[in-house]
């Protein structure tokens, strides 16, 4: 599988999953969808979007990638995961179909077409399919949403998706279909034409939900939330909007949110301004969202996050700068097939590091990895598994310290 392998894993046609598709009968036809892409971000505006519908009593499917804990939580139904017992059945009868059919599926396209059977087999009404990797050549790419959603662009899988802003935006506005208004999350110089062209080219109507809302302010409430005030073109439009995703960085990802709510309600979507409040605020409990700015233990402070690219770390960084601590301990680890300069440039230097090595063959060697943190100013220590390197931030960090996990999503999943 693509996220454990690499590489080797990505497949560059879609014929296996138009194969699958119509093997089981066009299963996405059967239920409305909505398709979002994007660098970073995808992930949560797919979860918060899930929880809006779900608030605003819709039976919400929700697909996702990668998986933390359990493989299920890729396939979930109003926040509930795809039964043990379901997944094995409907593989097994994968199998013994396949003697026929005769195609050799990757995880993903596998997956995929599991997520969009499933569905259609439990009659929801919505599916989120969040892409999986690029656009234009992913296996969700073969639906035909009520509206389509690009969250940002950074430099991530430029081996597969090109070394340019410019270039990855092309591949993520392969998504951008006739007729089917696309939601841009983020202005970019360098990726507005490249949105703007498509979408002249497919003809349809293209939005920047950045320049239409702004989280103005915000502050944390007495019950752990997020409480925002939002304006749309300068006006307040949704004071003191609770979010239970804790990091700022969301506060790009809530415009997102909004316009296609607004593009939703035009096509005879029933989402109030009361629903979408409380899907906001509960988002976490309704879906079931990990490793955004987790916090997972107190005295000390205790938060893991999924970031993992330049852009993401530099979200965690100014949210570690707003945060008070004495001592950051921080756990850290890294794929191999990627080059961890541009990322390790951007860590704070006065942070007592853990390097680890997560338990599958992609990620870099714990010595190898320090070896290039010391070219950055970054001291610590080696350790054998995030497990010890875990077990020992917790036995030495004063109650008045921070310990944060991450640098890879297969880090964060091992200390869950």
């Amino acid at each position: 599988m693509f996220q454990r392998t690499g590489p080797a894993a990505y497949k560059n046609t879609l014929g296996n999953t138009l194969k699958l598709d119509e093997y089981y009968g066009h299963p996405h036809r059967k239920y409305r969808t909505i398709h979002v892409a994007g660098t970073n971000g995808k992930g949560s505006v797919s979860h918060m979007l899930a929880s809006v519908l779900q608030a605003a009593g819709y039976k919400t499917g929700l697909y996702t990638s990668p998986h933390l804990k359990d493989f299920r939580e890729r396939i979930k139904i109003n926040g509930q995961m795809m039964p043990e017992s379901a997944v094995v059945d409907w593989v097994s009868n994968f199998v013994i179909n396949n003697d026929l059919w005769k195609i050799q599926p990757s995880f993903f396209e596998l997956t995929v077409a599991m997520a969009f059977d499933y569905f259609a087999d439990q009659e929801i009404d919505v599916a989120i399919m969040e892409v999986g990797l690029g656009g234009r050549l992913d296996s969700t790419n073969i639906i035909t949403p009520d509206v389509s959603i690009i969250t940002n662009i950074g430099l991530d899988h430029t081996n597969l998706l090109g070394d340019t802003l410019e270039k990855i935006a092309m591949e993520k506005a392969g998504i951008i279909k006739t007729g089917v208004p696309v939601v841009i999350g983020t202005t970019q110089k360098e990726t507005a034409p490249v949105f703007n062209e498509k979408a002249q080219e497919v003809d349809t109507s293209i939005y920047f939900s950045d320049k239409e809302y702004k989280v103005a302010y915000s502050m944390l409430s007495m019950d752990g939330r997020q409480q925002l005030n939002v304006q749309k073109q300068g006006k307040d439009v949704y004071p003191q909007l609770a979010l239970d995703l804790l990091g700022q960085y969301q506060h790009e990802n809530i415009p997102a949110v909004l316009k296609a709510v607004d593009l939703l309600n035009e096509k005879d979507y029933k989402i109030t301004e009361d629903r979408l409040r409380e899907g906001m605020a509960n988002v976490v409990t309704t879906t079931g969202l990990l490793g955004r700015w987790q916090v997972i233990g107190t005295n000390p402070l205790t938060v893991c996050d999924t970031g993992h690219n330049e852009d993401g770390i530099k979200s965690i960084v100014q949210q570690l700068e707003n945060t008070a601590y004495k001592q950051l301990h921080f756990i850290f680890g890294t794929v191999g097939d990627k080059d961890p300069g541009k990322v390790l440039a951007l860590l704070p230097k006065e942070a007592r590091y853990y390097f680890v090595k997560a338990d599958i063959v992609r990620a870099m060697n714990a010595d190898e990895l320090a070896k290039r943190a010391k070219e950055f100013g970054l001291v610590g220590e080696v350790y054998t598994s995030v497990k010890e390197a875990y077990k020992k931030a917790k036995r030495v960090a004063d109650k008045t310290d921070m310990i944060f996990v991450g640098g890879s999503t297969f880090v964060v999943a091992e200390v869950l």
